[in-house]
């Protein structure tokens, strides 16, 4: 057996979860009955552990950090499996921290100590298979082999079939409000192990540390660890069977849920009635201001929208673009005294290239085009600035190219630097050679070519 996060063999981490007491080795009850079993198996555990430390992630209510979590485990995993086992094994408080929304607010996250999210991490990776077979088609969120680009291409096939409004169903406060009791009634269908369950029902009640007090958890599951979000899928499985029931098509990534219809009468209808269930059924509030029927290139769905042809083309939504110009933002502040190179290799590149592999299903051009653009003057215009004075400016479009006169002329105008970033002296000495050179990501090589 492979060591506990490594290659090398017989590890003392390895070591210490062949030598921890295995309550119920040998039990006569069902396999069913036996998923803690499963769970804390070496095999298991480090596969989780190595899960574990390539997310990374903060450190708890104690301070462990996940770098420490190794040496924790050579001496603690014995003591901790067989509480497992044994059915004594308390979690701890979960740290919360407030996460700005892009659209206003704030989303509140709850960050498990580092050896509870080695232990749900193990759980999940057990009880996600038994549960995800029963799944919908529809179900796209933290499942393994689907994706958000999938079920944005899903939508983008309902509306080309005809199904041109969509039912955009926001819900309120989704991780906040789900009712333990109903959740742990679903997870309890295909979960017999009485062990995982209150395990389980500890995580969700272990309660929330906030400027160094305590505070129970009587409802919701905590944004942050391994086990979330698929409780959440476990809980909103009831809503996709009762839309495949209705012969509805929709696409669901999380709480984010559409329903693509053919008319406005019909999603009128929907939305009504699919409130009432969440309402009713679920214990779930949907968010009236920001949910709405629609056309869905007038709404946007995991960060895209679409246009609408006939034949519906896939774009960054306007929300997107614009949070990405913010962050931008903040980064050609910070980097106004930086060398322009070094802030395009450490800080620019980064940000882009994550961006651009998100929306590279986006077919429509100009978007990039003008991203790009936008990028490249505000780059200009780092540099105008850092040139200072006109002798200074002159020399620099000289050394770039310009004959004298010119660099003499654009070095006295008097404009301002955003004015100068966009004007033809300053195209032709910083052009997109000169970015290709340093190698700037440029987001239409990205894009989504039919």
């Amino acid at each position: 057996m492979t060591s506990l996060g490594g290659k090398e063999r017989n590890s003392e981490v390895t070591e210490s979860v062949r030598q921890a007491p295995t309550a119920r080795r040998e039990n006569s009850a069902p396999k069913e009955m036996r998923i803690m079993e499963e769970v804390v198996k070496g095999l298991n555990m480090e596969k989780a552990l190595r899960q574990v430390e390539r997310n990374k992630g903060s450190s708890g209510v104690d301070g462990m950090t996940v770098g420490e979590l190794r040496s924790y485990l050579k001496e603690q995993w014995p003591k901790i499996k067989a509480e497992l086992l044994e059915d004594r094994y308390k979690p701890q408080s979960v740290l919360r921290v407030d996460i700005p929304k892009p659209d206003g607010g704030v989303r509140a996250l709850g960050i498990p100590t580092a050896i509870d999210r080695l232990i749900q991490q193990a759980v999940h990776q057990v009880i996600s298979p038994i549960f995800d077979c029963g799944f919908s088609e529809s179900s796209y969120g933290f499942r393994q082999g689907r994706s958000a680009h999938q079920a944005v291409k899903q939508a983008q096939k309902y509306v080309a079939e005809g199904k041109r409004w969509v039912v955009d169903i926001d819900l309120e406060k989704f991780f906040d409000r789900v009712n333990h009791d109903m959740l742990m009634a679903r997870v309890a269908r295909r979960i017999k192990d009485k062990r995982i369950l209150r395990l389980i029902r500890c995580y969700l009640q272990a309660g929330v540390m906030e400027e160094g007090l305590v505070k129970a958890s009587k409802e919701g599951t905590p944004q942050g660890g391994p086990l979330s979000p698929l409780l959440s899928n476990i809980f909103l499985d009831d809503l996709d069977k009762e839309l495949e029931k209705r012969g509805h098509r929709f696409c669901r990534y999380a709480d984010d849920c559409n329903i693509y219809v053919g008319s406005r009468r019909a999603g009128e209808s929907v939305m009504a009635s699919i409130t009432r269930f969440l309402e009713k059924r679920l214990k779930l509030k949907v968010n009236c201001q920001k949910s709405a029927v629609d056309r869905p290139w007038k709404r946007k769905f995991l960060g895209y929208s679409m246009t609408s042809n006939k034949q519906p083309r896939l774009k960054a939504a306007e929300q997107a673009v614009n949070r990405l110009k913010s962050k931008l933002r903040e980064i050609f502040r910070k980097g106004r005294g930086w060398n322009l190179e070094r802030l395009i290799r450490e800080e620019i590149n980064p940000l882009l290239k994550g961006w651009a592999n998100y929306f590279c299903l986006s077919e429509v051009k100009r978007i990039f085009e003008e991203l790009d653009a936008w990028i490249r003057r505000k780059l200009r215009c780092i540099k105008w600035r850092q040139w200072k004075k006109p002798r200074t400016r002159m020399k620099e479009l000289i050394k770039l190219g310009l004959d004298k006169e010119k660099a003499w002329k654009s070095a006295n105008n008097g404009r301002g630097a955003w004015w100068n970033a966009g004007a033809p002296h300053m195209n032709f000495a910083l052009n997109q050679e000169y970015f290709d050179n340093n190698e700037l990501v440029r987001l239409l090589d990205y894009r989504h070519k039919p």
